[in-house]
C-alpha cells in the first residue's frame, strides 16, 4: 500500500514538471537564432546644387564587409522616394544577423529607375564601438564631363592595379576634371590634387587625402593606389570598352579605370 502511495506521487510530480516545462517553453522564443529588430537612422545628401529628378530613389544598404576577397553580403536595405535632399531613412534589420569582431558600413545610392545618378565612395562604419557613421554623402556619377579620344577627363572606377586586379567592394574612384583638377577616394580616404596633361602625356602632383582608418587589406590598397597614381607617365583610352589606362615610364600599364 505504502508503494502505490509513493508511486501515485511521483506521477503527479512528473505530471506538474511536464506542464511547467510546456508553459516555459510557450513563453520562450521557438527559435533561440530570432532577436529583436534594430534600426539605424540617418540622412543621405550631396553636394551639388540641383534638384532631383521626379521618381529618384535614394537607397541605403547595410553590408558585412569582413571579406576582402569576396563581394559584401547586404544584410538589409531600404528605399525612399528623394524628393527632397538630405533623405531622411530607417533602416530595420535583424540583429541576430550582426556577428560580434566583423566589419559592416552602409552604402547609399540614388538611383533613377535602373540607372545610377549617385553613390556613396567614402566607407561608413557602423557597429565599432564608436558612434555609427549614418550620415551619408554620395557623389554624382553620370554628370561628370566625359572623357573624348583626346582627353582623360571624366569619373573613373578603378578596376586593375599592376595587373594584380583589386578587392571588388573597395571603390578607388579618380576623378579627372578638364581643367586638371583631381578629386576621388582611394577607397578609404577622400584625395585631391591636380593632373598636369599635355597630349598623350599626364603626371599627378602629390595627392591631399583625409587620414581616416580602415582596415589593413583596404589601406594597403589604396596606398598602392597613390604610389602609382605617382609613377605615371600617359594615358590612353578605349572609346569601345569606355576604359582608361594610366601607363608608366616604360610604356607598362599601372592603372586601369572602367569610365562611371
Amino acid at each position: 500500500m505504502a508503494r502505490a502511495t509513493f508511486d501515485n506521487r511521483s506521477r503527479t510530480i512528473s505530471r506538474r514538471s511536464l506542464t511547467g516545462a510546456m508553459a516555459l517553453g510557450l513563453l520562450a522564443p521557438s527559435d533561440p537564432a530570432l532577436a529583436a529588430p534594430r534600426t539605424l537612422r540617418g540622412s543621405v545628401s550631396y553636394r551639388e546644387r540641383m534638384a532631383l529628378p521626379r521618381g529618384a530613389i535614394v537607397e541605403v544598404s547595410l553590408l558585412d564587409v569582413s571579406r576582402m576577397d569576396a563581394p559584401a553580403d547586404t544584410i538589409a536595405q531600404t528605399r525612399v522616394r528623394g524628393n527632397r535632399m538630405p533623405a531622411r531613412y530607417v533602416l530595420r534589420f535583424d540583429s541576430s544577423r550582426i556577428v560580434p569582431r566583423r566589419n559592416y558600413a552602409l552604402q547609399g545610392r540614388i538611383l533613377l529607375g535602373e540607372r545610377l545618378l549617385f553613390i556613396s565612395t567614402a566607407r561608413h562604419s557602423v557597429f565599432t564601438g564608436g558612434r555609427d557613421q549614418t550620415d551619408i554623402e554620395v557623389q554624382r556619377v553620370q554628370a561628370t564631363t566625359a572623357a573624348g579620344p583626346d582627353s582623360p577627363a571624366g569619373r573613373w572606377l578603378l578596376e586593375d592595379l599592376r595587373g594584380a586586379g583589386v578587392i571588388d567592394r573597395l571603390q578607388s574612384v579618380l576623378q579627372i576634371a578638364p581643367d586638371g583638377r583631381v578629386s576621388g577616394s582611394g577607397g578609404c580616404n577622400r584625395m585631391s590634387g591636380r593632373a598636369t596633361i599635355d597630349g598623350a602625356r599626364i603626371s599627378f602632383s602629390p595627392l591631399a587625402a583625409t587620414r581616416m582608418a580602415c582596415t589593413p587589406a583596404a589601406m594597403d590598397q589604396e596606398s598602392r593606389f597613390f604610389v602609382a597614381l605617382g609613377e605615371v607617365r600617359s594615358w590612353k583610352i578605349d572609346q569601345r570598352r569606355r576604359k582608361l589606362a594610366l601607363l608608366g615610364a616604360a610604356g607598362q600599364a599601372l592603372l586601369t579605370f572602367s569610365a562611371l
